[in-house]
């Protein structure tokens, strides 16, 4: 039952399981009640989203050419991601991996790009079961 790294407001698979926002903010201009229907989020978990500091740096980087820019972010989000209260939040779900079908999500296009893919990183560190 490995976890799934989604963009957020795409079509969800058919047994994908609870969707988890780890965004540092709601999706604009959606009522909070259509959030699900519309394909964002079931759970929001900003615990595990950049720092709005650093969402702003990693959202620099993201149209930057310079690839140390990309490098910045993800160390500076690491670094965030080190504290002891996203520790458990990893930890958390790294263990619910094994036991049940969810995922996790930003909205950017490109994961590559995203957050995302060094949150996939950081859960694959914890051991966590993740889809390719």
């Amino acid at each position: 039952m490995p976890i799934r790294i989604v963009r957020l407001g795409s079509p969800r698979a058919a047994d994908e399981g609870t969707r988890i926002g780890t965004v540092r903010r709601p999706p604009r201009g959606v009522p909070k009640a259509e959030f699900a229907s519309r394909d964002f989020y079931d759970v929001w978990f900003p615990n595990l989203a950049p720092s709005l500091e650093t969402m702003k740096l990693g959202q620099a980087a993201q149209h930057s050419a310079e690839p140390a820019d990309w490098t910045a972010f993800t160390k500076k989000y690491r670094a965030e991601m080190a504290a002891p209260e996203a520790q458990h939040g990893l930890a958390l779900l790294a263990t619910l991996s094994a036991q049940t079908n969810f995922s996790v999500g930003c909205y950017c296009e490109d994961e590559a790009r995203c957050h995302r893919s060094v949150l996939r990183a950081l859960l694959k560190e914890k051991g966590a079961q993740l889809m390719p």
